[in-house]
């Protein structure tokens, strides 16, 4: 059916474009002073003009149906996720915590004042005071030089301090004024206590008590 209906359009499609060249044709004649001659010819060809049709073409069976094939799946729609985008998240306020202050160190508590010791009996009151038995000049003499400070010729006064007890004996003497040379200290203290004398003190009850006794001595380099 398919085929003739193209031979059929076919042959339509050559009768129109032949209408049209005749129509054409006329136009020209009609144009040249010859348009009825031609017209009355065109007209007798015309009725002689039988277009004939061709036969039908056989029916050629239509082919047969393919075998049943496998229907391809459908395409697997792959679906693409979309793209997580990490947005930065914006970090929460830190929190100050106040860190507490350790407290501050206790001092040790103060040691408590040292007790004063008690004061000195007060000293009795002398009725008699202590004096030297004999002369002092003959405690101490140039013949004692020590042979060091004579050699280097060294001189100088000594202050000293003597402690007697109720007997009128020295019982320790102690330098108050040095004379610059150690071996000339030392030696008139030494001296002292051997060879002083006193006549003790006394008190208002008559009584010994002990006494100091202050003192100097000068060496002097015999000449």
């Amino acid at each position: 059916m398919a085929y003739a209906d193209r031979n059929t359009g076919g042959t339509r499609i050559v009768a129109i474009i032949l209408v049209a060249l005749i129509v054409a044709g006329v136009g020209y004649a009609f144009v040249t002073g010859l348009a009825y001659q031609f017209v009355k010819k065109t007209a007798e060809k015309l009725n002689t003009f039988d277009v004939e049709e061709p036969p039908p073409p056989e029916e050629v069976p239509p082919p047969p149906p393919p075998p049943d094939s496998a229907v391809p799946p459908p395409p697997t729609l792959v679906v693409t996720p979309p793209a997580i985008v990490n947005v930065p998240q914006p970090s929460p306020p830190m929190m100050t915590t106040p860190v507490p202050q350790p407290p501050p160190p206790l001092s040790p508590p103060a040691p408590p004042a040292p007790v004063a010791p008690p004061a000195p009996p007060a000293p009795p009151k002398v009725a008699k005071k202590l004096t030297p038995r004999g002369s002092p000049q003959g405690w101490v003499t140039d013949d004692d030089y020590p042979a060091s400070a004579l050699r280097a010729e060294q001189a100088g006064t000594v202050r000293f301090r003597l402690d007697v007890d109720a007997g009128g004996r020295v019982t320790g003497c102690s330098v108050t004024g040095s004379s610059g040379v150690a071996v000339l200290d030392t030696t008139a203290c030494n001296l002292l206590k051997r060879r002083a004398r006193f006549n003790p003190a006394e008190d208002a009850s008559g009584n010994k008590i002990p006494a100091p006794y202050n003192g100097s001595f000068t060496w002097k380099i015999p000449r």
